[in-house]
Formats: C-alpha cells, sequence, structure tokens
C-alpha cells in the first residue's frame, strides 16, 4: 500500500511539473467565405447549367415514354397480341431508358457529383490551406465550422477568422 501511494504521488509530481498548455480554438463560416470567393459563384453557375441540361434531357426521355403510352392506349383496340407486347416492351424501355439516364446524371456517383467534385475540390484545397497557415502561424488547435455546425448555440465574433481566411486567400477587404 505505501509503494502505490509513492507511486501516485509521483505520478501527480510529475503531471504538475508538465507546463499546462490552453487549447484555442476558433470558427469559421463556409457559407460566408465561399460566397466571397467568384470561383465558386462560377462553379455553381456552371453546375446548374450542366444540371439543366441534363435534366432537359432525362425528361425528354419521359415525354417520349408518356407519348409511345398515350399512343398504345388510343390504339390498344385495334392491336394483336404481338402488337400490344411489342408497345409495351417499348414503352417500358423508354421510362427504363429515362431512369438510367437519370441515375447515370443524377445518382450518389453520377456525372453531376462528379462534376461538383472536379470543380470544388480546388476551391476547398485552398481553404483548407488558408485555414491551416493561419492556424500554425497563430497556435489554433481546433477550427469549427459555425455553418455546418447545429450545435454551436453561441459563439462569439472575436473567435470568427473567416475574414482573415478571405484576406489570406486574397479575397478580404
Amino acid at each position: 500500500m505505501k509503494k502505490l501511494f509513492i507511486l501516485l504521488l509521483a505520478v501527480c509530481a510529475l503531471g504538475l511539473s508538465q507546463p499546462v498548455h490552453a487549447q484555442k480554438f476558433v470558427l469559421i463560416d463556409m457559407e460566408y467565405i465561399l460566397k466571397n470567393i467568384p470561383a465558386f459563384e462560377r462553379a455553381n453557375e456552371q453546375l446548374n447549367q450542366i444540371s439543366r441540361k441534363w435534366q432537359a434531357e432525362v425528361e425528354a426521355l419521359n415525354a417520349e415514354a408518356k407519348q409511345l403510352y398515350k399512343t398504345y392506349q388510343a390504339e390498344a383496340v385495334f392491336l394483336s397480341a404481338e402488337q400490344k407486347q411489342e408497345r409495351e416492351g417499348n414503352i417500358v424501355s423508354k421510362e427504363k431508358e429515362a431512369a438510367d439516364l437519370k441515375k447515370k446524371y443524377f445518382g450518389p456517383q453520377g456525372e453531376l457529383f462528379k462534376k461538383r467534385e472536379s470543380l470544388m475540390a480546388p476551391i476547398n484545397d485552398e481553404i483548407y490551406t488558408a485555414v491551416k497557415d493561419i492556424c500554425e502561424n497563430k497556435g489554433y488547435s481546433l477550427v469549427l465550422d459555425r455553418a455546418s455546425d447545429a450545435g454551436i448555440i453561441f459563439a462569439s465574433p472575436k473567435i470568427d477568422i473567416s475574414s482573415e481566411v478571405l484576406q489570406k486567400m486574397g479575397y478580404g477587404q
């Protein structure tokens, strides 16, 4: 028991002799930063144009499928069983083609996702580099994004370095 007590005292003494460093926390507002980067606005506009174009292609295929179905309904009484089956197959094929195209363009790993990644990656890398440089120069330990974290109830504007990040990137006032 006496050895355990001496060991505990030694550990406590070592712990108290080490300097205590306060952690420095800061915030950034990614929405504010991104709104002030012209390349982000251009990338968003480019993505919107591509999205509209691809959506029009998908809608055109859906419209073709609907037209095939309307024609089929109007002529169904005059068609033989084989003709009905063929027309139904064409309709299903056109609907599947539209669904596949929509998945190709707008799916979780679709073309729009890939395009967004390729356009936004350089911007995000530039922001990350600026934040990292500021943190290394000023000794910040943790950076939180106030725009994306609903867990932040209140944060003093004094610890928000968003403007400093924009200045570091060359977009500040």
